[in-house]
């Protein structure tokens, strides 16, 4: 190929796309690469949906991020009008313990960004929201400006946007590089063609270890990661927004989000799967996922306890040690970046990483130490949630 790209993007999931659709905008030539397609069944951003929330404890980073792409993806759906399809704001309802240091940190940055949120006791949950058992939980926010994005189509419509906009995009699978090579003048398709850049960023989610094995292979854990699409009764619309909005229970590790497009309530166990091959791994529910997952459904919305799966899916999360980010320079080769580890909460700070990455690549001398290379350790200790 004999065009010649000031930035070529490898990756069209939510982090790639963004990053060129923001970089485009701000001036420069893209070229965005992908093996098989934006919003494709393998891909992490892949999916129907996917909560965006502002909530996560004492972490502001990743508040402030939130905040920030929450206003970004809305000047998006303003921009292209497609709001009602790609987002729903069903509010997103925290479940706390008595004495609950995640949530009440959770409240103490809402304060800080300024969002709009309710503290309600147990006694106003379960006048709200009597289709769901409360059990343990002692009290609960409700984040009411946070919903559900539609994953898959939002990240498809990201990519075409930013297409007629400009971004070359090119559906080829791209040989990894050498990591000897001090600067990358080009990357090569596994059927031979280059594509010529000034700078690379590769955005790969669960593939970024397998394009850098021996620089990452052992600081990514790449998941397989199960949910569940369960049948209401007929006629039945306590299930749907806002009768019943998003809603999290860290405490036992599961997320549930209402009948949205009448597809089902969708309910998953966050806790990270076995090890799982993205290209290879075969994306059928495990007998022993689906038990569990069941019996959690039994115990927190007893009415669904008999309900009929109406689809599963097999995703994956590509987890860095803790759960922070990647988003550095390559230590070896001088003009590309390494951008991942999504880690199961990534999908809704696809504007704000954008954001950043052009920062770096444009020579921020200020960067965010815990999305370092130099920060990722081979031991599991999941801090972010």
């Amino acid at each position: 190929m004999s065009e010649y790209f000031d930035v070529a993007v490898v990756g069209a999931g939510v982090f790639g796309s963004w990053t060129a659709y923001l970089l485009n905008r701000a001036g420069a030539k893209v070229a965005l690469v992908d093996a098989y397609g934006p919003g494709n069944s393998r891909a992490s951003s892949g999916g129907e949906s996917r909560i965006i929330r502002l909530g996560y404890g004492a972490d502001e980073i990743y508040t402030r991020s939130a905040h920030r792409s929450l206003h970004l993806w809305e000047e998006f759906f303003k921009r292209t009008s497609s709001s009602d399809r790609l987002y729903r704001q069903t509010g997103v309802l925290w479940l706390a313990h008595e004495h609950d240091a995640y949530c009440e940190a959770t409240l103490s940055n809402f304060k800080l960004v300024g969002t709009s949120y309710e503290r309600l006791n147990h006694d106003e949950l379960a006048r709200r929201y009597p289709q769901i058992e409360f059990h343990e939980t002692h009290w609960g926010i409700l984040e009411s400006n946070a919903g559900i994005l539609m994953a898959r189509r939002a990240v498809q419509a990201v990519c075409t946007t930013a297409q007629s906009d400009g971004v070359t995009y090119f559906q080829h699978a791209v040989v990894a590089p050498q990591q000897t090579t001090p600067q990358l003048k080009s990357i090569t398709t596994v059927s031979g063609e280059e594509i010529h850049s000034e700078k690379f960023i590769f955005a790969c989610g669960p593939w970024l270890p397998k394009v850098f094995p021996e620089l990452l292979g052992d600081l990514f854990h790449i998941t397989r990661q199960e949910v569940f699409f369960f049948g209401v009764p007929a006629g039945d619309r306590r299930f749907d927004p806002p009768q019943m909005p998003a809603w999290i229970d860290f405490h036992d590790l599961a997320y549930g989000i209402p009948n949205l497009d009448n597809r089902g309530f969708k309910l998953a166990i966050d806790a990270h799967g076995p090890e799982f091959d993205p290209d290879s791994g075969d994306r059928l529910a495990s007998a022993e996922g689906t038990a569990a997952t069941r019996s959690y459904l039994a115990k927190r919305i007893p009415v669904l306890a008999n309900a009929p799966v109406l689809e599963s899916r097999v995703c994956q999360y590509e987890n860095t040690s803790n759960g922070d980010f990647l988003i550095d320079a390559h230590p070896q080769i001088s003009n590309a970046w390494l951008v991942g580890g999504g880690s199961g909460h990534g999908f809704k700070h696809g504007p704000a990483v954008g954001e950043y990455v052009i920062k770096m690549i444009a020579g921020n001398n200020n960067p965010e130490p815990r999305f370092s290379l130099a920060s990722k350790q081979a031991v599991r200790d999941r801090q972010v949630y």
